[in-house]
């Protein structure tokens, strides 16, 4: 298990091409779900450098905060409620340019401009969220959502 990154300057699809291989050697053998989101944390946050990127894992009826890197954030997120919730509800990828613009935006932070977030998936039901918000507008695309659900393919259950 490597526990330094390699960090890649590039196009945006060759820093994932690079990280993917080292997220997955960083979760390799390691059968805890926490310290696996942490270091995908920290790795995606290190590579990135996006304001802020973490999980939130679902508990009874709620998105409960998880693992994450940058300001303190929200604790509970309801379904359906915010970027998060609603990733959450339509267990779909959600890309947002303008988080101001998205109806019911849960403002953790005023400095958050645009978000990603993408449901984590097991045995057919979301068990919660991989969340990444960025200080700039229109920050993510298609390829930012190709490869995180790449990433979080590579969670082990």
């Amino acid at each position: 298990m490597a526990e330094d990154l390699l960090i890649l300057k590039g196009t945006k699809q060759e820093q994932y091409e690079s990280l993917l291989p080292q997220i997955s050697g960083l979760l390799e053998g390691e059968t805890d779900l926490i310290a696996n989101l942490a270091n995908i944390s920290a790795a995606l946050k290190e590579q990135f450098g996006w304001f802020w990127v973490g999980f939130y894992l679902v508990k009874e009826d709620e998105l409960v905060l998880g693992p994450f890197q940058g300001p303190v954030a929200c604790t509970r997120i309801r379904k359906g409620r915010g970027v998060c919730g609603s990733s959450w509800q339509q267990a779909t990828t959600l890309v947002v340019p303008d988080v101001e613009l998205f109806p019911g935006h849960i403002a953790c932070s005023s400095l958050s401009r645009s978000e990603i977030v993408v449901p984590l998936i097991h045995n057919g039901a979301v068990v919660g969220v991989l969340d990444v918000d960025s200080s700039e507008l229109d920050q993510f695309d298609e390829t930012d959502k190709l490869y995180l659900e790449k990433i979080v393919s590579l969670i082990n259950w």
